[in-house]
C-alpha cells in the first residue's frame, strides 16, 4: 500500500511522519531500494530528538558502556542496564523502530536464556533485539523468531567477541574469512533475521551479502553498499573530538554544549543570572 506520496517517484515503502515503523517496512525499503537510517540512543531526551529527525531505527547499543557508562568496552553492560536505558528509549520513540543489543552474557548459553533476556526487552519497550554471531546462533535466532521477537543479526568486527578477535580489526578480508561471514549471513537470513549490521568489513565483501541477502544490511566501516548506516550517536554529533575512521560529524554538539555550561557557570558568576524575571515573585 503507499504510504508516503512523492512528487519525484513512487511512493515510499516507509510510513508517512507520525506512523511507527514496523518489521515489515525495511524488507519494503530494500526491495525498493531505498536507504534505511539507524543511531544508537540511551536515553529519553536523545530518543526523542533523533526520533523527531526522522531517524528510521533506533538501536540502544551495549555500547553504552564505552559511551556512558565509562567502560573500556561492551562487556561489563548487564542486561538490567540495557533494560534501564531501553525503557527509557521506547517512551520517547513513536516512529523509530526501538532495536535493544542483548549484552555479553545474555544469551549465549543457548535459546533459553536468551528467550527470558529477549522478553525483559520487549516488556521494556523493544521491538526487535540484537545478537552477535554467526552459525552458533542459528538456534538461537529461530527460537526467537518463532517466540515473536524480532531478531537483528550482527556479524564482521563483533565488540562482545574483542578478546577472541584480538582486538579492534577489520574482518573478512581473506578469501576463506569473507566465505565464512557470507556463509554466516545466509544461516542467519534463513534462520529469520530481520535484518543483519555488518560491522567493519571490506565493502566489496559487504557489497556482495548485502546483494545475497532479501533482509537490509545495516553497515558501520562496511561502505556505501550496505541497504541502512549505523552509528553511534555520540560519533555522529561530534560530541568529543575523538571519532572512528569510519563516522562522519555532522555536527559539534560537544563544542556548543561545552560553550553552554562555560557560559552559564559565567554567568551565575558574575550575577547576571538569574535576573529578576528569570526568579519567583516575593
Amino acid at each position: 500500500m503507499a504510504t508516503t506520496d512523492s512528487p519525484y517517484g513512487p511512493p515510499s515503502a516507509l510510513p508517512p511522519a507520525g506512523k511507527p515503523v514496523r518489521v515489515h517496512h525495511l524488507a519494503a525499503a530494500k526491495a525498493r531500494g531505498e536507504r534505511l537510517t539507524m543511531l544508537t540512543a540511551y536515553d529519553a531526551v536523545t530518543a526523542s530528538i533523533l526520533d523527531a529527525a526522522g531517524t528510521d531505527m533506533l538501536l540502544i547499543g551495549d555500547s553504552i558502556g564505552n559511551v556512558m557508562l565509562g567502560h573500556g568496552s561492551t562487556l561489563p553492560v548487564s542486561l538490567d542496564e540495557m533494560v534501564v536505558a531501553t525503557r527509557a528509549v521506547a517512551s520517547a520513540t513513536t516512529r523509530a523502530l526501538v532495536v535493544a543489543d542483548l549484552p555479553f552474557g545474555a544469551y549465549e548459553s543457548g535459546p533459553a536464556q536468551a528467550l527470558a533476556s529477549s522478553v525483559r526487552l520487549v516488556k521494556a519497550g523493544a521491538n526487535a533485539i540484537k545478537l552477535e554471531g554467526g552459525a552458533p546462533r542459528v538456534t538461537t535466532v529461530r527460537a526467537l523468531s518463532e517466540a515473536g521477537i524480532p531478531v537483528v543479526g550482527h556479524l564482521g568486527f563483533t565488540p562482545q567477541s574483542v578478546n577472541m578477535l584480538g582486538g579492534f580489526r577489520v574482518q573478512g578480508r581473506s578469501e576463506e574469512a569473507a566465505a565464512g561471514l557470507l556463509a554466516d549471513a545466509t544461516a542467519l537470513a534463513e534462520a529469520g533475521v530481520i535484518a543483519l549490521v555488518l560491522e567493519m568489513v571490506p565493502q566489496d565483501l559487504a557489497a556482495s551479502v548485502t546483494q545475497a541477502l532479501a533482509v537490509p544490511t545495516i553497515g558501520i566501516g562496511a561502505g556505501a553498499g550496505c541497504d541502512a548506516q549505523v552509528l553511534v550517536w555520540t560519533d555522529m554529533a561530534g560530541m568529543t573530538e575523538w571519532k572512528p575512521r569510519f563516522a562522519r560529524q555532522f555536527g559539534q554538539v560537544g563544542v556548543a554544549l561545552r560553550q553552554a555550561a562555560e557560559d552559564f557557570n559565567a554567568a551565575v558568576r558574575d550575577g547576571s543570572f538569574p535576573s529578576a524575571e528569570e526568579s519567583f515573585a516575593s
